[in-house]
């Protein structure tokens, strides 16, 4: 299980992050763009990833992670169910989605693995 307050703190320690209100969720940005949100209801997170990225996350074999059932799943965007996923899975997610979002110089200054 992954606590909100890890995903807050891995979110903000990411260069130029931001958290700011999205409708009912909590959003955080790199420069106006949102690369990940959080659902307190549900406990889950949603992130932006790439296309090949969204592939490779998904393939965990638990099921915590899968694209949103809708267009926006289409488009990258894809849950991740910290109620059951791996901190270290989650940390290595949520990093890549801000580096999918990112412009190339702030990518840089992020240690992937």
């Amino acid at each position: 299980m992954v606590p909100f307050e890890t995903l807050q703190t891995l979110a903000l320690s990411l260069p130029e992050s931001t958290e700011e209100p999205h409708f009912d969720k909590t959003s955080f940005r790199v420069r106006k763009k949102i690369f990940a949100t959080y659902d307190a209801h549900n406990h889950k997170a949603s992130v932006k990833f790439s296309e090949i990225n969204q592939d490779l996350f998904c393939a965990e074999p638990n099921g915590a992670i899968y694209p949103v059932p809708n267009k926006w799943g289409l488009l990258g965007w894809t849950i991740l169910d910290l109620n059951v996923l791996e901190t270290k899975v989650f940390e290595q997610a949520l990093k890549t989605a801000f580096c999918d979002v990112a412009p190339k110089k702030l990518t840089e200054l992020v240690e992937l693995m």
